[in-house]
């Protein structure tokens, strides 16, 4: 079978791109087709494959300015020509998923979300909008990405969601039925974890539905230290907020986050996420996660043995939580076996089986 991989942007390295190597490593003979990469921020591995941008890439300024094209991003992607194709399996949680394909194709589709900032979180995203144009605007554009968003979601012929968070809305969004295969965790840089330190640590885009700051708060509160790796538009507002015990280090390499992951006395997720594989990285190396108890946290943390939930996104609810981690009796062993269970070979397996279930059910051959 003649495989195609499709994935919305690469130019950034996150989870979603980690689920697409992945895919990469099973499938090393095909294509990936994007609608915009900047290979200069992706890893050495992504500037060796085969990846076959939309025309956006032509345009002036369209890897730093890709967000003001939101609309012509449905057309990029519809035009993208997979005729040549048996199988698209597809990256999304944004636009991939939109491509077009023949009767006689299979298109899978590895969703790791609907689009949040048309759906979920679209009034959490307006409020972040200052320029009154753009805002009188916005509503308008995402209306139109809304509609085309629901009836694209209809061509893909089946659905795998990345936790059971998001097949709840798949399901709610796009009436589809989608089966769960967690993301898979990649330890081959993990570092044997070392004592604790007395900080706690973040690992994450700088965005504000992160909810980064209100972790600040806590920290400037409690007076103790905490280490924060990573970048993003939300960075200058973050630093200003941040108290003399609290490091921000911006972009680490990996190494240097694994370094982090072993030394820390805990890792904190404030925001609520998609599936999250941050947590698992963190207790992989023994160490346990503070987490707010919605989203896929609650399928990634087991409450009272690798780690502790907080019910609100406050500094009260979170400086609860940190304080009864005090108490807490750690087993680094059960948190690492338990972390362990997530890991890349199992995730292959699962998309493998997957596949050539779908491929029975068309009479083609196995991949």
């Amino acid at each position: 079978m003649k495989i195609a991989l499709v994935h919305d942007y690469l130019n950034q390295y996150g989870g979603a791109e980690r689920v697409l190597e992945c895919f990469m490593d099973m499938f090393p003979d095909s294509p990936v087709f994007t609608v915009i990469s900047d290979l200069n921020k992706m890893p050495q591995r992504f500037k060796e494959a085969d990846i076959r941008s939309s025309f956006i890439q032509n345009i002036p300024f369209s890897k730093n300015q890709y967000k003001k094209m939101l609309t012509l991003f449905p057309i990029a992607v519809e035009q993208m020509d997979l005729r040549g194709y048996d199988l698209v399996l597809s990256s999304s949680s944004a636009f991939a998923k939109g491509i077009i394909t023949r009767a006689d194709q299979i298109h899978v589709c590895y969703c790791h979300t609907p689009m949040r900032y048309i759906w979920d979180l679209y009034h959490q995203y307006m409020d972040e909008i200052s320029n009154p144009v753009f805002r009188t605007v916005l509503p308008y554009m995402l209306h139109k990405i809304r509609i085309w968003d629901q009836m694209n979601a209809q061509r893909v012929d089946r659905f795998i969601s990345n936790s059971h968070n998001v097949a709840r809305r798949i399901q709610k969004y796009y009436n589809r039925e989608s089966q769960v295969i967690h993301p898979p965790v990649s330890f081959s840089h993990l570092r044997e974890a070392s004592s604790s330190e007395d900080f706690f640590l973040i690992v994450s885009r700088l965005i504000p539905y992160k909810r980064i700051d209100l972790v600040i708060e806590a920290f400037n509160k409690l007076n103790r230290p905490l280490v924060i790796i990573g970048d993003g538009y939300d960075r200058n507002r973050l630093m200003k907020m941040a108290g003399p015990h609290i490091q921000m280090l911006g972009y680490q390499s990996d190494a240097v986050i694994q370094e982090y992951y072993a030394k820390c006395k805990a890792f904190i997720l404030a925001g609520e996420e998609d599936f999250g594989i941050t947590p698992l990285e963190a207790q992989a190396h023994g160490k346990p996660v503070i987490a707010f108890g919605k989203g896929g946290a609650l399928e990634t943390v087991v409450e009272g043995k690798t780690g502790l939930f907080f019910r609100e996104q406050t500094i009260e609810s979170l400086i609860e939580a940190i304080t009864k981690l005090e108490m807490l009796i750690i087993n680094s062993k059960q948190i690492h076996m338990h972390a362990m269970s997530f890991n890349e070979d199992r995730f292959k397996v699962e998309i493998r089986n997957f596949i050539n279930t779908t491929i029975r059910e068309k009479d083609f051959v196995h991949v």
